[in-house]
């Protein structure tokens, strides 16, 4: 009896050792964390300017990140980052498309393409200023009311100006140096007036275009007492009728 008991303490401390002994050799083993996915692709795509007008050029810029193919339509495949320039014909959007491990992106640049202004047609210069390009004083000896020959081309330049104007109406100023009376140089301005008026009549002129006025020595376009400024203010003025 005694033998029994001892052999089944003594078995039973045996098999405790083995138990705790299995329990300090088994290693715990750590399981590894299964690896990250692929980073998402990002993009961009610019263009320096929204809108050109037809025949200029725009500046395309672009970035992309965690792609192995990037695409941009009218260009084809391009580097990562980058830029160009493109000169598109019509409104375009352009379209990128970024591909990776990890999906795609996508980004794109409107450029709208305008039709350049027409050009301003200048005016051309007024009727005044044609007139006063065109149409010439007629110049007198002193004391004196007769067309010079001289001045006959003059006349014609001026009537062949009034003919291909025939709206126009002329008013004909004639004018005199300060040497003699009021009266006398009122008178001699129109003599110089009429002169000029009958003159462009024959020229084709018809006297219904053409009102003549004296202003004798009132008016003068020179003040210098000399012989130069006594020959500009004997003239028959041209203006046009209001």
């Amino acid at each position: 009896m005694k033998s029994s008991l001892k052999f089944a303490v003594t078995f039973s401390l045996l098999a405790g050792m083995l138990f705790l002994g299995a329990c300090a050799k088994k290693k715990v083993v750590a399981k590894t964390p299964p690896p990250p996915p692929p980073a998402a692709p990002t993009a961009t795509l610019t263009a320096s300017q929204p809108s050109i007008e037809k025949g200029q050029s725009v500046t395309l810029s672009w970035n992309t990140e965690n792609a192995s193919e990037i695409n941009i339509d009218g260009l084809g495949t391009v580097a990562a980052s980058g830029s160009q320039q493109v000169s598109p014909a019509d409104s375009t959007t352009y379209h990128l498309m970024a591909k990776g491990a990890g999906g795609s992106a996508e980004a794109s640049a409107r450029v709208t393409v305008t039709a350049p202004p027409a050009p301003v047609a200048q005016a051309g210069p007024s009727i005044q200023e044609l007139f006063a390009q065109n149409v010439k004083d007629i110049y007198f000896d002193y004391d004196k009311y007769d067309i010079r020959s001289s001045d006959q081309s003059i006349a014609e330049a001026d009537a062949k100006f009034l003919a291909e104007h025939p709206d126009l109406k002329v008013v004909i100023e004639g004018h005199c140096d300060e040497r003699g009376s009021e009266e006398y140089n009122l008178a001699l301005g129109d003599n110089r007036a009429n002169a000029t008026k009958q003159l462009l009549d024959k020229l084709g002129i018809t006297s219904d275009r053409l009102k003549v006025i004296s202003y004798g020595k009132e008016k003068p376009f020179c003040t210098d007492n000399t012989d130069a400024c006594y020959q500009m203010n004997r003239r028959a003025h041209f203006a046009i009728a209001e």
